[in-house]
């Protein structure tokens, strides 16, 4: 086992990709020259030349167009879009053709894609760069959604995308890349589409992913709750959580998305579909208030769900079902 950073567990897997198969190649704004924004990419360049580590312009639509363009042509590109707040100008690239290329050539064309980008708010960076749209990206059928909350799953989780034939987006909070733990750096790439509980409990389900998972943790120091790290969006791995709210019988999801029409609302309905008798009482969600986030600082913490807010929040449910 090796002590590393969020972000280190993410390069370790680039590497490890880029070392092992000619096809796979790294593209994206700032991941050259200047070792990526979140400097997951530093020291790439160096090590594999300007043809494997690609700097782009500040284009999405383009770049993102070209790695779904190369996917197409039998390479395996990793797009790395710096911020998710900037994906909203890819998205015709994603939902009309990377999303949907399999499905309209009757299975003859896959697009073996990987687009990793920083999501998540609480650095101070404002409205226009502090979006959770992780659930937006969720809703769309054609792609899988991930979202490592742990060092481990940073570098396991993006092993398991590159090798997949279809497209995978990678969401990595960016309060998490200074974040440290032990990665196993000889462990082969993690499964997709499966849910971990992080801590079992028998009073709560606590049900998250991300940035968030940190959090629920350490609310978790003060409850006794399961804690089910979701790490994969889409496709969602309901049965380990309707197998904790069966041992549980509550649940309360946290989410840093917006209320109206979160993800926690997806992770809520599938609870009531699946698991309402073994309920006693309703599902919960703890979600960011739904404003622009701020940038002062005292207002971004009151805006996102954090320990405190979650651990009253569970505690109010303990008092009013017991």
């Amino acid at each position: 086992m090796t002590k590393m950073t969020y972000r280190e567990a993410a390069r370790s897997a680039l590497r490890e990709a880029l070392r092992s198969d000619p096809r796979v190649f790294l593209m994206g704004e700032d991941v050259g020259r200047y070792g990526g924004a979140f400097a997951v990419s530093h020291g790439l360049l160096a090590e594999f030349g300007p043809e494997r580590v690609r700097d782009t312009p500040l284009s999405e639509n383009t770049f993102v167009g070209a790695g779904v363009g190369a996917a197409l042509g039998g390479l395996r590109p990793i797009v790395e879009v710096m911020t998710v707040n900037f994906s909203l100008l890819c998205l015709d690239q994603v939902v009309n053709n990377a999303a949907t290329l399999r499905h309209m050539s009757g299975g003859q064309l896959s697009v073996p894609l990987v687009v990793r980008m920083a999501t998540g708010a609480g650095r101070q960076l404002a409205a226009q760069h502090s979006h959770s749209l992780e659930g937006w990206y969720a809703h769309v059928p054609g792609i899988t959604v991930v979202a490592p909350g742990t060092v481990a799953d940073a570098r396991g989780l993006l092993l398991a995308a590159l090798r997949e034939p279809d497209p995978v987006f990678v969401f990595e909070h960016a309060s998490l890349y200074a974040m440290e733990g032990e990665v196993d750096e000889t462990a082969g790439p993690d499964e997709l589409g499966r849910a971990v509980v992080r801590r079992e409990g028998a009073d709560l389900s606590l049900i998250t992913y991300g940035g968030s998972l940190p959090k629920a943790l350490a609310a978790a120091d003060l409850l006794a709750a399961d804690v089910i790290d979701l790490r994969t969006l889409r496709p969602l791995d309901t049965a380990t959580i309707l197998a904790s709210v069966a041992r549980t019988h509550r649940a309360l999801v946290v989410d840093e998305g917006w209320r109206t029409g979160s993800f926690a609302a997806e992770v809520s309905a599938r609870i009531m579909e699946g698991g309402f008798y073994d309920l006693d009482g309703p599902v919960q969600r703890l979600c960011s208030a739904e404003v622009p986030i701020p940038y002062a600082r005292h207002l971004e913490d009151a805006a996102l769900p954090q320990p405190a807010t979650i651990a009253a929040a569970a505690r109010a449910m303990l008092w009013r079902d017991g």
